[in-house]
């Protein structure tokens, strides 16, 4: 089994934090973008026709901004290419104040099962801080326009002013408009967007401060029963995203669009972020590939333990050997003598760092870089 990714990068406005690729104001390209992105899944089409896909990610940017017949049309060229599992998972991401009961009513006929709601936080003064273009009220109401389907949403931590009592507030919203997977990610202060200045002034929390933050919001969310999968992703049980742990787990999976990344076949390879050379290659017929590595070797022992040691089912010992043909704790020895009060042993079988460390696992990784 394996993965699609779909990149949609129309936004109405940027906000001071993204650092993605997305082009707001640039909504006039839709037509023209979506047909080239219809043309890119049918040039991979036939080098693809022995895998089946179980999942497919919608996102962006901000998917739910264009016209909803893109995102039909998006789903529909996706089942004439590829094929699909009967109990696929289809993601949309969406955020609030942009979308219709018209627009969610065509996503569900066209098989959309799953929806991801950028809330961020329910403090408006802290969205209108970050550039969002909405309301902790829209939230609610893209919720109830929603209904009772499988609903995650983005809540932000280490925000500016921000504290643990608005974060379980956020928490909070996101619980009570019947949300069943919460993804909890730290802002991260990227140079060249607007929020960079707010940390190079000091005004951000510091690194201690959104620890702490993270461990009381983990608690919470464990009191109201969303258990933590992996460490920016909490689900209550059966809710998991399976487009995620695909990648965690280092599946396969295939990207199209603008910036859209793919690892098929031992390979990751990456489209051009520029709309104008995305459009031009697939005109052409030629794919808008700009970054192309075969990953073998060591590279690859270190990606498949650096993405499972993210997780809370952390890495399977004897899947590891199959793969390889080696022993994980051999290979890596050095680094699992060095950082052993970091981790647990779970039945003889998986390796993970302890829950209390899990947080702070980039640190602890980079002996296995080394």
């Amino acid at each position: 089994m394996a993965g699609i990714y779909i990149h949609i990068p129309f936004c109405t406005s940027k906000c001071r934090y993204c650092d993605f690729t997305s082009y707001p104001g640039k909504i006039g390209f839709a037509e023209a973008y979506m047909a080239c992105l219809y043309k890119e899944m049918k040039l991979r089409a036939a080098e693809l026709q022995n895998k089946t896909f179980d999942t497919v990610y919608i996102g962006g940017g901000t998917p739910s901004v264009i016209d909803a017949k893109w995102i039909v049309g998006c789903l529909n060229q996706v089942r004439a290419c590829y094929a699909l599992a009967p109990n696929v998972e289809v993601t949309i991401e969406m955020n609030p104040g942009t979308v219709t009961e018209e627009k969610i009513q065509a996503y569900k006929q066209a098989g959309a099962n799953r929806f991801s709601i950028g809330l961020q936080t329910a403090i408006d003064a802290q969205l209108e801080e970050l550039g969002r273009r909405h309301t902790a009220a829209d939230f609610v109401e893209t919720c109830r326009l929603l209904g009772e389907v499988n609903k995650s949403a983005d809540i932000m931590i280490g925000l500016k002013g921000q504290t643990s009592a608005d974060i379980r507030k956020s928490i909070d919203l996101a619980a009570g408009q019947g949300v069943s997977h919460i993804s909890m990610y730290a802002l991260t202060p990227e140079d060249g967007t607007p929020v960079y200045t707010d940390y190079l002034n000091g005004e951000l929390p510091d690194s201690d401060e959104v620890a702490a933050q993270y461990d009381d919001a983990r608690a919470y969310l464990k009191q109201l029963g969303f258990e933590r999968y992996e460490v920016s992703n909490f689900a209550k049980k059966g809710f998991e995203s399976r487009h995620n742990l695909n990648y965690w787990r280092r599946g396969e999976y295939i990207g199209f669009g603008v910036d859209a990344s793919s690892f098929m076949c031992g390979r990751r390879f990456t489209n051009t972020r520029d709309l104008d050379d995305y459009i031009k290659c697939i005109l052409s017929n030629h794919y808008p590939v700009v970054s192309d590595e075969e990953i073998t070797g060591d590279d690859a022992k270190f990606e498949k333990v650096m993405l499972a040691l993210r997780t809370e089912e952390g890495l399977d010992i004897a899947a590891y050997r199959r793969e390889f043909g080696t022993e994980f704790v051999l290979d890596f020895s050095d680094a699992l003598i060095k950082n052993k009060e970091y981790f647990d042993l779970i039945d003889g079988k998986r390796v993970k760092i302890k829950d209390e460390y899990l947080y702070v696992q980039n640190q602890i990784l980079m002996d296995f870089l080394r």
